[in-house]
């Protein structure tokens, strides 16, 4: 499941459907661009707080994934990111697919 989220977000990279960082990802859900958040595992509890409450604060999904800031930046071509944003809703429902397998709900 970690690899096919992995991949997914990786795809996600390439294709520019997602922001990274978190001034980005800040801006991103200011300006309604934000889809979903995902915030990596080890980040610092500030860093979480701000996120987490931008994001509820403009109605925007956020949650913390299993996966390091290292594995996340590996993923979108960067040495470590604390948090990506999803910008195309199609890269959100491939996610959720993801997380459960690729199974249709």
């Amino acid at each position: 499941m970690k690899k096919n989220t992995i991949g997914v977000i990786g795809l996600a990279a390439r294709a520019r459907g997602i922001v990274i960082g978190t001034n980005n990802v800040l801006e991103a859900i200011r300006s309604g661009k934000a889809h979903l958040v995902l915030i990596a595992s080890d980040v610092s509890d500030n860093t979480k707080k701000n996120l987490t409450d931008k994001s509820a604060y403009y109605s925007v999904k956020s949650e913390q994934i299993d996966i390091t800031t290292a594995e996340l930046g590996k993923a979108v071509g960067h040495s470590h990111s604390a948090a990506i944003a999803f910008t195309d809703k199609n890269f959100v429902i491939a996610y959720e697919k993801s997380l459960s397998g690729g199974k249709e709900s």
